[in-house]
């Protein structure tokens, strides 16, 4: 069983097993997380439970049929569903615990943009940010 949240902890979940995880490039999943990818994980609806905070979640419908849920405080991102299909596409990146299960491909990989791949040549630092040269 693994736990997972929003940024302000009002909305909380619990997963019992995670089916496939990968990066997403994609123009939708780059907007609505104002990040180069998304990383999506597909969990079985009867192996996820909001556990609490379910009032807080926000849903947006992206295209027809596809609703991204988020919590209303903070903001963050929880996951996205057709409600017809049996799964859940959850949004890897609001884990608390390490699931145990890797990427195994990066999708939409047309829609990157080179200006937000990390390039190995700069400074990397383990935390904060340091004063700019």
């Amino acid at each position: 069983m693994f736990r997972g949240s929003c940024h302000c902890r009002s909305v909380q979940y619990t997963v019992e097993s995670i089916d496939d995880m990968w990066h997403c490039y994609c123009q939708t999943c780059r907007k609505t997380h104002s990040a180069q990818r998304n990383t999506a994980a597909k969990v079985d609806r009867k192996n996820f439970a909001v556990t609490a905070g379910a009032d807080s979640l926000t849903a947006y419908e992206s295209m027809p049929g596809k609703l991204r849920h988020f919590c209303s405080k903070c903001g963050a991102h929880i996951y996205a569903e057709f409600p017809h299909l049996p799964f859940v596409v959850l949004r890897a990146g609001s884990l608390d615990d390490d699931p145990g299960i890797r990427v195994s491909r990066s999708v939409w990989l047309s829609h990157n943009h080179a200006w937000l791949d990390e390039d190995p040549s700069v400074p990397h630092y383990e935390e904060g940010v340091p004063p700019a040269p």
